[in-house]
């Protein structure tokens, strides 16, 4: 063998889910070690005719892998396309510009455009490593991207995958850029919207640092994983879909960024404006509305950094061509009554229902929200809006477009229910309820097991204002196996500062 030559070896599917990434395995007897200089984690790339792809190797002491074969994860040998047991090539994937701006952004530098886009390109070509992946994650975080460096980003980002095409004429979303337990007002807002002929192709992440994002929680009603096709027939039939955008392919890179901030529990300004705002741009989308909750357990913290946060985006939007309105709302405590999929999935019923039970908080705070978007609408006066949105949800005009809409997207067969392992939380004086801490309800609800468990979460039981006695439960916790019960447990009474009263 010829140092440094690419070499051929027979493919192999190894079935290993390595959560969207590459991964290549060798042997650790196979001869290619001594003729490439391989080592473990080092970028490898595989070729056959026009296919290729990059993953990191990992060095296999086992027999289930023989010495002239190369395996790969689930993930890459769909992404390669090549059938199993063909001859393929080993070799080097040279030296990626990307990975140059990426060390360039650690040490502080400011990217250009074409940085961005030779990032955001190899990312979604797959030829980024996690480690790599997540130091751009970290260096965007560390240094705070500038306003123009996030409208390069979210054009980058824009560019690739796919971009729905309406006709013409208005398309309007919501977003709530989130941090507030049980916010689950788009389900609400977005039938009301379309119920008054405004068309509404919501598409919605799957949770990043939450219990619940609004595809996870819609996941309890119905199929979220539309392909464009369906996608376009549900809005052309019913004016509005809620789906997961990740699902379609909108903005293919977020979804690899998300996959390396979710365990970082990474959120980073930057990167969330131009994650929104690519999102939304692939969408189709000329019109949002977005939500920025403020309170001192929140995302954002402080009335200063939501005006600045507001300004940021109008900036970005601006220069992407997308008409935003902003909504600062009260984030002091959570929501409804519900954090979790099916716990926030019946608040949302209830008050699509008109049930007199129906969270108070919720039912608001989607109506200010659905009659701020519907004032985009050429036929309704500014102030109308709420009015209007209040009319639609007490008519039964609102829950007859959702379950129109649920429906369409194919309605799940069986109901899925509350974990059957539950304990309460219950509050250590009296008097009436000062703080709530959003985080750690949050917190609470993960660690019981949502989103990726649906019956897992919080159910609270209590708001601020409200008066309590010692020993009265504040929080429900549910969990559907005993081992993430005992978990949340043990974090609810290691936690004192969850809710606390004067």
């Amino acid at each position: 063998m010829t140092p440094r030559e690419p070499q051929h070896l027979v493919l192999r599917r190894i079935p290993i889910d390595t959560s969207r990434e590459n991964v290549v395995f060798l042997h650790a007897d196979c001869a290619v070690f001594p003729a490439l200089g391989f080592r473990a984690l080092a970028k490898v790339q595989l070729s056959y005719d026009h296919h290729t792809a990059v993953g990191s190797l990992d060095i296999v002491r086992a027999d289930w892998l023989g010495v002239g074969e190369v395996g790969v994860c689930e993930y890459m040998f769909e992404r390669l396309g090549v059938a199993e047991g063909t001859n393929v090539t080993l070799g080097y994937p040279g030296i990626l510009n990307s990975t140059n701006a990426i060390r360039r952004k650690l040490s502080g530098a400011r990217l250009s455009r074409s940085d961005f886009n030779e990032i955001v390109g190899d990312i979604v070509a797959d030829r980024l490593s996690k480690v790599e992946l997540t130091a751009f994650v970290c260096a965007c975080a560390q240094n705070n991207l500038d306003r123009d460096e996030v409208v390069d980003l979210t054009l980058a980002m824009t560019g690739v995958g796919q971009t729905l095409d309406w006709g013409g004429g208005m398309v309007v979303d919501k977003h709530c850029i989130g941090g507030i337990p049980g916010n689950r007002t788009t389900p609400v807002v977005v039938p009301i919207l379309a119920a008054h002929g405004l068309k509404v192709p919501k598409t919605s992440s799957r949770a990043i640092t939450s219990p619940a994002g609004t595809a996870d929680t819609m996941e309890v009603f119905c199929n979220v994983e539309l392909s464009i096709e369906r996608m376009k027939r549900v809005v052309e039939k019913e004016g509005a879909c809620l789906a997961w955008g990740g699902a379609i392919d909108l903005s293919p890179a977020d979804d690899v960024i998300i996959s390396v901030e979710r365990p970082l529990n990474i959120d980073s300004q930057g990167q969330m404006i131009a994650s929104i705002l690519s999102k939304k741009k692939s969408a189709g989308s000329t019109h949002l509305l977005l939500d920025i909750p403020v309170g001192p357990t929140a995302k954002v913290r402080h009335m200063e950094l939501a005006a600045s946060l507001r300004r940021e985006f109008e900036y970005v939007a601006k220069h992407i061509g997308l008409h935003i309105e902003v909504v600062i709302s009260n984030g002091e405590q959570p929501i409804g009554r519900g954090v979790g999929p099916v716990l926030e999935a019946r608040d949302i019923m209830s008050v699509l229902e008109n049930n007199d039970r129906a969270p108070s908080d919720l039912r608001e705070h989607a109506l200010q929200l659905a009659g701020r978007a519907l004032e985009f609408s050429a036929d309704v006066k500014g102030g109308d809006g709420y009015g209007l949105a209040r009319e639609i949800l007490r008519s039964g005009r609102a829950l007859q477009k959702f379950e129109a809409i649920i429906e369409a997207q194919g309605r799940r067969d069986q109901p899925i229910e509350l974990g059957a392992y539950a304990f309460e939380v219950k509050i250590g004086g009296s008097g009436r309820i000062t703080r709530m801490d959003n985080f750690a309800i949050a917190r609470l609800a993960k660690l019981a097991g949502a989103p990726l468990c649906k019956g897992a979460g919080v159910e609270v039981l209590h708001k601020l204002g409200e008066e309590v006695k010692e020993g009265q439960p504040v929080l429900r916790v549910y969990s559907t196996s005993p081992a993430e019960s005992a978990l949340a447990e043990g974090y609810a009474s290691s936690e004192k500062g969850i809710i606390e009263c004067l």
